[in-house]
């Protein structure tokens, strides 16, 4: 019997694939002769160039492999109650029942445990982590871990266990959590500095509870600020990429071909909340310095220009009358600023740090953003159209060149507000001794467990009066469990009050 057979000619994969044929004739049976290809010599064929002169395989299985066991599955819960009192959290109903304390808060304090019902409920998020060092620490973002009463991480060969929270930086959205196993694979950092648009990147994660899924794409941008971190002491400068990111992705890494981590993923840009075609990552360089400091000081130490920063643009140059149009134009320098006791002045426009060229500000706050009180940077300065430098030393958020201290620096932000002292004139207006206003509300204590406002002032706290933020600071840091904050509002009657607990 004749058979016949249609070859075709693979030009994608240089081989001859039979993908069956048949000849019907009359008396004739049908048949089907088919072939499977065992081999496919495109893996390895194609390779890329790094600009180090380095040959790289262009496929992504090698390092799919080496990094998918790094890569893990994180679920938080927290724990609330239904109707839960914001004012009065629930560690405090106890506290409160007491008519006799109302001497201890005043006239106007009411609670009435009956009103509210204690139905616990979970609220659970999952999301994904990097395992960064062989004894088990994990870098995730702040988002997923803030707040969780409970931490559960999955290894990609389906191994749990229970984390700690070793510290958060919730200016960068970052945080080191731990688990108690040894021996474990994890992803090396590379230098995020030499990562170029146009390159391929990897991102690995659990989207969508998918676990260990891996997207590849490239570095579409660098040095993005997209406004989505709270706070005024917040530093974004992602790098973006067209991998796509998905919910769930958040903590998880994304690599370049040979399996270093380049950032970890952090958000999406997109109408619907699903991918769309832009993902952003923290850049592996701002990474690697706040776990140092969460590891080396239990909080990240954050290093200040003391400055106010506008991008350049052709509107801001024609405005200003600048001879460029791209670089970091100092709007105004604060009192006791870094940059103003070394030289800098308003109007001058900044376009190197470290011979390192910045042409936005979130360029120029990632820079600043990996040094610490007391390092010193060397700034490159457009003035009137001539380049001069100028060496600033670095000050903490307190204006000293020193290394902060904890029990000093960090406790309004675990609380998440800023506050400003009443001036004289302000307390002799609201006839108050004076007092603390709180000027903004970022994510934190109070955000979570109270209702309280942006302007609410400060007068007491567990029935002490404050006046002076470090007052303030200073009574948190020697007291633990419970607060009560009581104060008034500008604007409106009456006495408030808020609790919450420290720990």
């Amino acid at each position: 019997m004749k058979k016949f057979s249609l070859l075709l000619l693979s030009a994608a994969i240089g081989s001859a694939l039979t993908i069956g044929s048949f000849l019907l004739l009359p008396g004739n049976e049908r048949t089907f002769k088919i072939e499977h290809v065992t081999d496919t010599p495109v893996i390895g064929a194609n390779y890329t160039v790094t600009k180090d002169g380095v040959l790289t395989p262009l496929q992504f299985t090698d390092v799919s492999k080496k990094v998918m066991d790094a890569v893990v599955h994180i679920k938080s819960t927290r724990m609330q109650n239904m109707q839960q009192s914001k004012e009065i959290p629930s560690p405090f109903r106890d506290f409160f029942e007491d008519d006799r304390l109302k001497d201890f808060f005043g006239p106007y304090f009411h609670f009435n445990p009956g009103e509210q019902e204690n139905t616990p409920w979970a609220r659970i998020g999952s999301g994904s982590g990097v395992i960064i060092n062989s004894d088990g620490y994990i870098v995730t973002n702040n988002h997923m871990v803030e707040g969780a009463d409970d931490i559960e991480v999955s290894l990609h060969d389906n191994r749990v266990y229970k984390a700690k929270v070793i510290g958060t930086d919730p200016t960068t959205d970052l945080a080191l959590i731990q688990i108690k196993e040894k021996n474990l694979v994890y992803i090396p950092f590379v230098d995020s500095d030499k990562i170029e648009v146009g390159e391929w990147v990897l991102a690995v994660g659990n989207p969508f509870n998918l676990n260990s899924t891996v997207t590849a794409g490239i570095v579409s941008a660098k040095g993005r600020n997209i406004n989505i971190l709270q706070g005024s002491n917040a530093i974004e400068s992602f790098i973006q990429t067209d991998a796509a990111i998905n919910p769930g992705n958040s903590g998880g890494a994304l690599v370049d071909l040979r399996g270093g981590l380049v950032g970890i993923n952090t958000a999406i840009a997109s109408p619907t909340g699903a991918y769309s075609g832009y993902g952003f990552a923290i850049p592996s360089n701002i990474v690697s310095k706040v776990v140092e400091d969460l590891m080396s000081f239990g909080f990240v130490q954050r290093g200040y220009l003391g400055i106010v920063i506008r991008n350049v643009d052709g509107n801001l140059a024609k405005e200003k009358d600048l001879d460029l149009s791209e670089g970091v134009y100092v709007d105004s320098l604060p009192s006791n600023s870094a940059a103003a006791d070394a030289g800098i002045k308003k109007g001058d426009v900044i376009v190197k740090v470290d011979n390192a060229g910045v042409k936005t500000t979130a360029e120029l706050l990632e820079t600043v953003g990996r040094h610490r009180p007391g390092d010193k940077l060397n700034l490159h300065i457009n003035r009137n159209g001539k380049v001069k430098n100028f060496t600033v030393t670095l000050r903490n958020a307190k204006g000293e060149a020193n290394l902060s201290k904890k029990e000093t620096d960090q406790v309004l932000v675990r609380l998440g507000i800023e506050l400003e002292e009443l001036s004289a004139k302000e307390a002799k207006k609201l006839d108050v001794p004076g007092g603390l206003r709180v000027r903004k509300i970022n994510s934190g204590l109070i955000q979570r467990q109270t209702s309280l406002k942006e302007g609410f002032i400060i007068l007491q706290v567990d029935g002490k009066s404050i006046r002076s933020i470090n007052e303030f600071e200073n009574y948190l840091n020697r007291k633990g469990g419970g607060i009560m904050l009581s104060g008034i509002y500008e604007n409106y009657p009456g006495r408030y009050y808020y609790a919450f607990g420290l720990e």
